[in-house]
């Protein structure tokens, strides 16, 4: 079992007790020192680990991003923040390279690569967590729900307590090893499209892989990948149905088209080798029921238990990222009741950029941690 490995990362204290405790070190034989508990109000019922209904301009989210937000320098503003440094070290010794030295200084033709990015964007937004709660200790005591985007679900999983530090790290590292195998086995990418209200998304993808059958290519993959905001798609498959989509973006009504640096098709078929491995180490680590919500990129619905935890994130590898449904869910919200407090954490501030393109009254409460500057700077 992956347990074995003598590390136990606990994410589910909040308050005064800091969220990613790393206490203890890999690799020993020393018995495991149970996770702080707060003590019970006096005079207190026991009850199931749910929050009670807050003030929503009381209550905060948290938004993690995934891969593509990554870029040489992150973290470097993260490292005087309690447990950022051990966090990194606890990383080195599961992944086997140095993950700090490779976000600080690159190359970053090597932090572009799947197997190295999606750990980086993991640990990094963990660590920015830290920052948060050493900052503003109360958007932790009080956060009702996260979500996370594709790798980002990692993260978001590891602060609701549902997966420890390494566990889930680990599993990220065989996750993006898997992705980085389908990524080679044919010449695909993923396509950034933002389109005009006439747009029709679902008959670009057939003509693009008509496209693909004129050119001799058997079985054509093309299809949505990303639902980002309305009118903002990610188009994955076949990197000649990708080129043949900005070749006729004008004619297809799309305003701009961007391709983006990742290896290959993620959220399509063209990763089902990849899920075995992800659903296999799934199966080792232990997950528990998410002590806040958090919500499935799946379906943008929140987590039930440990076995829909499993179910969906496998099922994510070829499934599309509905962001813009789940932030829907998140906040949506009766005419003239307030909204809480949101905090981007990890590199970039897209998933900002995002929120502001799908409820502009949400984003006014948005924040982003930043990873490359200290708070004095």
């Amino acid at each position: 079992m992956l347990a074995s490995a003598g590390v136990r990362l606990s994410a589910a204290s909040r308050g005064k007790v800091s969220l990613v405790s790393v206490s203890r070190r890999l690799c020993t034989n020393q018995p495991e020192t149970p996770a702080p508990i707060l003590a019970p109000l006096p005079d207190s019922e026991p009850v199931e680990p749910r929050r009670p209904r807050k003030d929503p301009s009381d209550c905060s989210v948290l938004l993690f991003p995934g891969q593509g937000s990554q870029f040489v320098g992150m973290g470097r503003g993260l490292l005087q923040y309690p447990n950022v440094k051990e966090m990194f070290t606890v990383a080195q010794k599961i992944l086997g390279y140095d993950l700090l030295s490779l976000c600080l200084q690159g190359p970053e033709e090597e932090l572009q690569k799947t197997v190295h990015c999606q750990p980086a964007v993991f640990v990094t937004s963990l660590a920015a967590v830290e920052r948060l709660n050493h900052e503003n200790p109360k958007a932790i005591e009080t956060c009702v729900a996260a979500a996370g985007f594709s790798v980002g679900e990692f993260a978001a999983l590891v602060f609701s307590g549902a997966m420890n530090f390494a566990e889930a790290l680990y599993a990220v590292k065989v996750r993006a090893e898997a992705m980085q195998r389908a990524s080679e086995l044919v010449p695909s990418g993923m396509l950034s499209v933002v389109g005009r209200p006439q747009a029709q998304y679902k008959h670009a993808c057939l003509q693009a892989k008509e496209h693909c059958v004129s050119l001799g290519i058997e079985e054509p993959v093309c299809t949505l990948a990303s639902y980002l905001f309305p009118d903002g798609r990610v188009f994955a498959g076949h990197q000649k149905a990708l080129d043949f989509l900005q070749q006729n973006s004008r004619r297809l009504q799309f305003m701009r088209t961007k391709p983006l640096p990742v290896s290959g098709a993620f959220h399509t078929e063209l990763m089902e080798s990849a899920t075995e491995p992800l659903r296999e180490v799934l199966r080792q680590v232990e997950i528990r029921r998410p002590d806040i919500n958090v919500y499935s990129n799946v379906d943008g619905k929140r987590y039930m238990n440990e076995k829909h935890v499993r179910r969906q994130l496998v099922k994510q590898l070829v499934s599309p990222v509905k962001w813009e449904q789940t932030l829907h869910e998140i906040f949506e919200r009766t005419h003239g009741k307030k909204f809480p407090y949101t905090y981007e954490v990890g590199p970039g501030n897209q998933l900002g950029a995002t929120l502001q393109r799908c409820n502009m009254k949400a984003f006014k409460t948005y924040e982003h941690v930043d990873v490359t500057t200290h708070g004095d700077d």
